[in-house]
């Protein structure tokens, strides 16, 4: 007699777990589709426009941050190296190059649950384009580290895996068609405290 009505709840249950489960896995292991890439930066420009995919649209809304339009600029991501390793909390880095033309750039350091490093006070955790030290041609380099070294220098020392984040305002590259041939600074494991 509840033998039907309990099969009918289990399956309903299954169902509708499985239903929540798996489009909660599809949103964590895509931002969307439309990536470029270069090395081992990736950007979404389609991100914050009208034509962005489903995915896009969900991790936006999710997040509850206010995105940069096409128009106003752009966002780098890298979590690997340039060998495709992934980058971490316990080593030290090179950042080295140049950025693609911007009239503002940032660069900062996020964990790996996307939250700004704590730093010890009056330590920079980012740079950004007016702050950054250039050589004659142009061109920067930018050591991510615990220990405080001369020119550009950002504080690095976390547990886990990071991510660095490169944006770009008011830049042309952003309405560009052919950002693959943006010049991106590339980024040089110099060594690790744990290996």
């Amino acid at each position: 007699m509840f033998r039907l009505p309990v099969l009918v709840a289990l399956t309903l249950a299954i169902a509708f777990g499985g239903g929540v489960w798996s489009a909660s896995w599809t949103l964590q292991a895509t931002s969307g589709f439309g990536a470029i890439r270069l090395g081992p930066w990736s950007a979404y420009p389609e991100l914050q426009t009208a034509s962005a995919d489903p995915f896009a649209k969900a991790h936006r809304a999710g997040d509850g941050r206010l995105l940069l339009g096409r128009a106003e600029g752009l966002v780098f991501t890298a979590s690997s190296d340039e060998t495709g390793t992934p980058l971490s909390g316990r080593c030290s880095y090179e950042v080295s190059g140049s950025t693609p033309p911007a009239r503002f750039w940032t660069l900062r350091v996020i964990d790996e649950n996307g939250a700004a490093l704590e730093a010890p006070p009056r330590v920079p955790t980012s740079l950004n384009s007016w702050t950054t030290l250039r050589k004659a041609d142009g061109s920067f380099s930018i050591r991510l580290d615990s220990v405080a070294t001369a020119g550009n220098w950002m504080w690095l020392d976390a547990e886990g895996e990071i991510s660095l984040v490169l944006t770009l305002i008011d830049s042309p590259a952003a309405a560009s068609l052919n950002m693959v041939e943006l010049d991106m600074p590339k980024i040089s494991r110099i060594g690790c405290t744990d290996a």
